[in-house]
C-alpha cells in the first residue's frame, strides 16, 4: 500500500494539526501507511498544546504530488483552504465538520461528516467504533482541540458529543480539563508578539460566497484594546493582502475569549453584504460589533454567504 499524506487545511489551528495526527495513528493502526503533516506553522496556541504534551511540531509541507499519489483531509474540503496541488492528487478520505463546497472528487472515497464542534470528536468517535485504544498522549492533544475550537465548550457550535468526547479524553489523559483549557486558551491570545501579517493570517480561511472571493480571519484575545491600538496597521495589511490576493472582501473577526463577544473588521466590498448580514452598521472605522458571534463556521460563514448569494 502506498504512503499517503493526512493534513487538515491552510494557516492551521490546533483541530487542524491535532486531527491530521489523530486520524493518521488512526488510519496506520487499521493498516495505511500515512504521515501527518501540516500546510503551515502552528499558531502560539497549537504550540503551546505541542510544547505541553512534549509532542513534535508536524513537517510543512506546500505540495503534496511531489511525494504522493493519494492524500487523507482532516478538517476541510474545500479547495482553497487545501494544498495547493489538491486537483493533481487522489483524495482517498476526508473527515470534517465543515460545510461541503467547492469539492469534486474523480473516485469514490470515504467521507464523514458531521455537524460537530470540532473534527477531533468525530475522530474520537472512529476509534471507538474501530475499537482502537487513545494513547494518553494523543487524547490530551485531541481535548485541546475540542477546547480551542469551542471555546471551551462555550461556543455554539458545541454539542453533546463534543461534550462527551472531552469528559473521556480528560479522563483518559487524567487533566482537569476547564482548568488547563483556561490556560491554553489565554496561551494564543498573546497578539503582541506577533506582526500585523501574522495576525491576519493565523486562523485564515479563503471562501467562494455569490461569486466573491472572501477571505475571513479569526484572532482571539482577552482584550480587545491588544488590537484596537492597532487596528490601522491591521487595516493596512488586510488591503494590501486583499489586493495581492484578489479578495473581494477580507473580514477579521476579534474574539475575546473571556466574555465569547466580537469585533469585525472590514476591508473590501460589498460592505453592504456584510451590513445586511448581520443586521448591523459598520463604523466610520469600518468595524461592527458582534455581541454574543464567536464561530466563523456557524455564526459568520452562513449569513454571510446568504447576503451575497
Amino acid at each position: 500500500m502506498s504512503k499517503e499524506l493526512v493534513f487538515g487545511h491552510q494557516s492551521p489551528d490546533t483541530d487542524a494539526i491535532v486531527a491530521a495526527k489523530a486520524f493518521s495513528y488512526l488510519q496506520n493502526k487499521l493498516g495505511y501507511d500515512t504521515e501527518a503533516v501540516a500546510l503551515g506553522e502552528p499558531n502560539s496556541e497549537t504550540a503551546f498544546v505541542l510544547n505541553y504534551f512534549d509532542e513534535p511540531t508536524p513537517r510543512i509541507i506546500k505540495t503534496a504530488k511531489n511525494e504522493v499519489d493519494s492524500v487523507m483531509l482532516v478538517d476541510h474540503n474545500e479547495f482553497q483552504q487545501s494544498v495547493s496541488d489538491i486537483k493533481d492528487l487522489t483524495i482517498t478520505h476526508v473527515v470534517d465538520h465543515h460545510r461541503i463546497s467547492n469539492f469534486q472528487t474523480q473516485q469514490p472515497l470515504y467521507y464523514r461528516a458531521e455537524p460537530v464542534g470540532c473534527c477531533s470528536t468525530i475522530i474520537v468517535k472512529m476509534f471507538d467504533e474501530n475499537k482502537v485504544e487513545i494513547p494518553v498522549q494523543l487524547a490530551g492533544l485531541m481535548l485541546s482541540a475540542i477546547i480551542s475550537d469551542t471555546l471551551l465548550l462555550k461556543s455554539p457550535t458545541t454539542t453533546d458529543e463534543d461534550r462527551i468526547a472531552v469528559k473521556t479524553l480528560a479522563e483518559i489523559a487524567d487533566i482537569d480539563y476547564e482548568k488547563y483549557g483556561i490556560e491554553m486558551l489565554k496561551a494564543g491570545t498573546n497578539v503582541s508578539a506577533k506582526s500585523d501579517q501574522e495576525l491576519i493570517d493565523s486562523d485564515a480561511k479563503s471562501f467562494t460566497m455569490g461569486g466573491k472571493s472572501v477571505r475571513i480571519d479569526q484572532i482571539n484575545v482577552v482584550d480587545f484594546d491588544d488590537i484596537d491600538k492597532r487596528q490601522d496597521d491591521i487595516k493596512k495589511a488586510m488591503a494590501a493582502e486583499a489586493k495581492a490576493k484578489s479578495y473581494d472582501l477580507f473580514l477579521v473577526l476579534v474574539t475575546n475569549v473571556l466574555n465569547s463577544d466580537s469585533r469585525l473588521i472590514v476591508v473590501g466590498e460589498p460592505t453592504e453584504a456584510v451590513e445586511k448580514a448581520f443586521n448591523n452598521k459598520l463604523g466610520a472605522d469600518a468595524t461592527m460589533p458582534l455581541p454574543g458571534v464567536v464561530s466563523r463556521k456557524k455564526q459568520v460563514v452562513p449569513p454571510l454567504t446568504n447576503a451575497l448569494s
